[in-house]
C-alpha cells in the first residue's frame, strides 16, 4: 500500500512540474511582450529649433523664432520638426515635403519678394511654440502657436495641433482612429455643430461658405474628457471665426476604435 502511495505521490508531482514546465515559457513570452511595448519616457526638454537665416545687412530683417522640444525618442522629434515645417509653409500658402530648413527658406523667399516691390515694406516675422499638449500611452498631442506679421497683417496664437500614435510611428488623421461604421454618426454631429456656427457668422461670410463641413483631414485634439475638432480663424472661410467641435466622452466612445479609446482615455 505504501508503495501505491509513494508511486501516485510521484505520478503527482511529476504532473505538476510538467504542468509548471508548460505554462513558465507563456508567462515569460508575455512578460517580454509587456516590456517590449513600453516606450522609452520622452524626458522633454524646450530648446531652439536648429535652422539657419540668411546673413542680412538691412535695416528691416526678417525675424523667425522657433522654440521647440527635444525629446528620447528619434522618431517623435523628427515628426515634430515636420510638422514645424507643415505650419510655416502654411503661412505663405505652399503645401509640400519640406524639410524644416526648407521650409524657412521658402518663407524667407516670400518675405524678400514682398520687400522687393516697395521699399517700405516691412520683413515678415515668425514666432511659434511648440508643446506636447496631453499624452495617453502611445498617443502624443502636438500643439503648435504661431504668431505672424506678414505684409501688415499681425496674426496671433493661430493654434495649430497633430496626433501621433508612438507605438506605430505614424501621424494619426481623425478618420485613423474612428470606426468606419461610425463615420456617418460623426458627420452628423460634425454638421449639427457647424450649423449652429454658421448661423453666427455674418451675412457675406454665411453666403461664401461651404453648405457642409469637411472634417477627415481637419486638427484634431484628444484631452480627458473626449476628442475634438479646431479650425482656424478663415480657414472654413475668408473672414470666418474660429470653430472648435467638442466631442463628450460618451460620443468619443461610440465612434472611436475600442482598441485606441482604452488606451486614449
Amino acid at each position: 500500500m505504501k508503495i501505491l502511495l509513494l508511486c501516485f505521490s510521484a505520478l503527482v508531482l511529476s504532473a505538476c512540474d510538467s504542468k509548471k514546465e508548460k505554462t513558465e515559457p507563456d508567462t515569460t513570452q508575455a512578460k517580454l511582450q509587456e516590456k517590449a511595448e513600453v516606450l522609452p519616457y520622452l524626458n522633454m526638454q524646450e530648446a531652439k529649433a536648429v535652422y539657419a537665416l540668411p546673413f542680412c545687412e538691412k535695416k528691416n530683417c526678417i525675424e523667425v523664432n522657433i522654440q521647440t522640444i527635444k525629446t528620447q525618442d528619434s522618431w517623435l522629434n523628427q515628426w515634430i520638426a515636420n510638422n514645424q515645417s507643415t505650419v510655416i509653409q502654411n503661412q505663405i500658402g505652399s503645401k509640400q515635403s519640406m524639410t524644416l530648413q526648407q521650409a524657412i527658406n521658402a518663407y524667407v523667399k516670400k518675405s524678400d519678394v514682398w520687400q522687393q516691390e516697395f521699399n517700405k515694406n516691412k520683413a515678415y516675422e515668425l514666432h511659434m511654440t511648440t508643446r506636447i499638449a496631453s499624452q495617453r500611452n502611445q498617443f502624443v498631442l502636438l500643439q503648435l502657436s504661431v504668431d505672424t506679421k506678414q505684409e501688415d497683417i499681425s496674426v496671433k496664437e493661430r493654434q495649430y495641433f497633430f496626433v501621433a500614435d508612438r507605438k506605430l510611428k505614424k501621424n494619426l488623421s481623425v478618420l485613423d482612429v474612428i470606426q468606419a461604421n461610425k463615420q456617418n454618426k460623426m458627420n452628423e454631429l460634425v454638421q449639427e455643430k457647424y450649423q449652429e456656427w454658421l448661423n453666427q457668422q455674418d451675412k457675406v461670410v454665411k453666403k461664401a461658405a461651404p453648405k457642409k463641413l469637411y472634417w477627415g483631414q481637419a486638427d484634431w485634439f484628444f484631452d480627458g474628457e473626449g476628442i475634438g475638432l479646431h479650425y482656424r480663424a478663415s480657414e472654413i472661410v475668408a473672414d470666418g471665426k474660429q470653430l472648435d467641435i467638442y466631442f463628450s466622452k460618451e460620443h468619443t466612445q461610440n465612434i472611436l476604435k475600442p482598441e485606441v479609446f482604452h488606451k486614449m482615455f
